[in-house]
């Protein structure tokens, strides 16, 4: 909710402008004098913008505009005039002054519209919970098992899937449903900054040392969750695998990994001998792309996120919509879905979320003023036909036109058939047939295929199902 700041001298006035502002969904603030003007300034939020008549109590408009230039405030200032007045108006929007101005007796029509023109919405930030989004497929319900399974334990554990797949949760889950729920839980970026500094080999003591073994004694009785535990130098590997063996410290380390780390262990990049340590059972954690039954009870999850963090109707995706996040290969996995619903909620205006047209999905369009999840999903990432025939609803048509094309296809090469007349025949009345057929005359053009005959060559081509002749000229 943007707030405006309203400075005017009329009290009437300000009542007026408040109640229209707040009508709007806007949040009025409205003060009478230079100083309450320049308290208010400060702490507006980004997004705000600031309504002040030309004179008011201690003050001008100009005043105003030439102080926050002077303190670095960047707030658009629209002006209220009493009269037209070119000179008047000329001096206020000055110099990058006022950026509009409201007729005074006309502040009734002219507010809302003009307000709307310089508002910025504020960002929305969804922040996730660390509790386990709900979800629909198999393989998160096994998923939720193996938590319940390995928290009852006190053993370390590795979770493995793709960026953005959830792995934390997963690992805060483990956590929360264990004994060790009572006890600190510390959270560890591999690659980060909290395990930066020097080692050196030859000595015991090192700043990695230090800074790792202090996140143990931190941790002492509970758990340790080390994000991206692939990210880890050699060296690094050596402290932790010298603090596990070693040390024997009373905390459970769970870490999560992308799959590559199992890479990383047959080519000698990651200690075998640590990897079995931290990996005693271990969680996969598919891609979103091969759960895709999941899509729509995470997007209505984040719609109602959304809804009740800007305190709006929540919306919902129509069929249109669901189909075309189903088709994208999300390479970010439910991060990037968040983030792509996220988009499509902050910049649709009705209630509901749709795809406008198939050919729209994976280009910005500027001129297309529909709202949708289009322009967010990348033509490169849609799956290829044959994955997509099983959600499209005109399945059956293309399969059809598949058949047709294996047949024409089947006489056209292996049948002792005129290429000219048999175009003919396709096209045309039989009458029309015997008028014959320029050479280029046929063009068979099937799912993925085009042939065609020039110079006695046959050329193919990707393109769409249709069958075209010409006539000679």
């Amino acid at each position: 909710m943007n707030k405006i700041l309203i400075v005017e001298a009329s009290d009437s006035d300000r009542r007026l402008m408040s109640g229209l502002l707040v009508k709007s969904g806007y949040e009025p603030i409205a003060v009478e004098s230079m100083e309450a003007a320049k308290e208010e300034v400060a702490k507006l939020p980004p997004g705000a913008v600031v309504v002040t008549a030309m004179k008011f109590a201690h003050g001008t408009a100009q005043e105003l505009v030439n102080w926050q230039k002077r303190e670095g405030y960047k707030f658009p200032v629209i002006a209220i005039v009493d009269n037209l007045n070119p000179l008047e108006i000329a001096d206020v929007m000055k110099g990058w002054g006022a950026v509009d101005i409201i007729q005074r007796p006309a502040i009734d029509k002219q507010l809302v519209e003009t307000v709307g023109r310089y508002a910025r919405p504020e960002k929305v930030v969804l922040t996730l919970t660390d509790d386990l989004i709900p979800r629909q497929s198999e393989s998160f319900r096994r998923i939720e098992k193996s938590i319940r399974t390995i928290a009852a334990t006190n053993a370390n554990a590795i979770i493995f899937g793709e960026c953005g797949t959830g792995k934390e949760q997963i690992a805060k889950q483990i956590y929360l449903h264990s004994s060790r729920a009572q006890k600190p839980c510390t959270v560890i970026e591999a690659g980060g900054a909290a395990l930066v500094g020097q080692h050196d080999p030859t000595t015991l003591r090192s700043e990695i040392y230090n800074r790792m073994e202090g996140y143990f004694k931190k941790a002492d009785g509970g758990t340790i969750i080390i994000k991206n535990v692939q990210l880890l130098s050699f060296d690094k590997q050596s402290v932790l695998l010298h603090i596990l063996e070693n040390e024997h410290p009373d905390v459970r380390v769970i870490c999560t990994a992308e799959p590559e780390l199992l890479k990383m262990v047959s080519g000698k990049r990651f200690r075998p001998n640590l990897f079995y340590i931290l990996r005693q059972v271990d969680i996969p954690v598919p891609p979103l792309r091969e759960v895709t039954e999941d899509i729509e009870s995470l997007s209505d999850y984040f719609l109602t996120l959304y809804a009740n963090k800007t305190e709006q109707d929540r919306k919902r995706l129509d069929v249109s919509a669901i189909k075309a996040l189903k088709l994208h290969q999300w390479p970010g996995n439910v991060r990037e879905l968040k983030d792509v619903i996220l988009f499509a909620a902050f910049h649709t205006s009705d209630n509901v979320i749709t795809q406008p047209t198939p050919r729209h999905i994976g280009r910005r369009n500027a001129h297309n003023t529909n709202p949708s999840i289009a322009p967010i999903i990348p033509a490169t990432q849609r799956r290829p036909f044959f994955m997509r025939l099983r959600l499209e609803m005109d399945a059956l048509p293309r399969l059809f036109d598949m058949l047709l094309f294996v047949f024409i296809v089947r006489h056209f090469f292996y049948a002792s058939i005129d290429y000219r007349s048999f175009a003919c025949s396709l096209t045309r009345p039989r009458a029309d047939a015997k008028k014959g057929c320029s050479p280029f005359g046929l063009k068979i053009r099937a799912v993925g295929l085009e042939i065609f005959q020039s110079k006695g060559k046959r050329i193919a081509l990707l393109r769409t199902f249709s069958i075209t002749s010409k006539q000679t000229s």
